[in-house]
């Protein structure tokens, strides 16, 4: 039987899970939201990075992304920055849609699969 390994563990949730060689990483929302959509989105995925290094990944074996705006009209702007990060022929498979975030001033929450190395 395989196990879970788990990363950054609380009382409410985890970072991360990792299970058979697939990485499930939490919602990542910006660290700071003093700044636009573009700084947004590059701390969330920034913090992908991080996550998926530590866990023996990087973004070219992303198996998918889920993008949540709190405003559906950012998703230009948000794109602008995906795409300078994306390596464009890995590419994952992604949904954007608004939703309503926990904080008001975050613009931005991204939840990512991966597999490992």
């Amino acid at each position: 039987m395989s196990t879970i390994q788990r990363r950054g563990v609380t009382a409410r949730y985890s970072d991360a899970a990792v299970f058979n060689g697939v990485i499930y990483l939490a919602g990542m929302v910006p660290e700071s939201d003093a700044t636009d959509i573009r700084g947004q989105t590059a701390d969330v995925l920034g913090q992908i990075d991080a996550h998926l290094a530590a866990l023996g990944s990087d973004k070219t074996r992303l198996l998918r992304v889920q993008i949540y705006l709190a405003d559906i009209d950012d998703i230009g702007a948000m794109n602008e920055v995906w795409d300078a990060w994306v390596v464009s022929d890995q590419a994952p498979p992604r949904a954007t849609v608004q939703a309503r975030l926990g904080d008001p001033g975050w613009k931005i929450e991204m939840v990512a699969t991966a597999a490992q190395r």
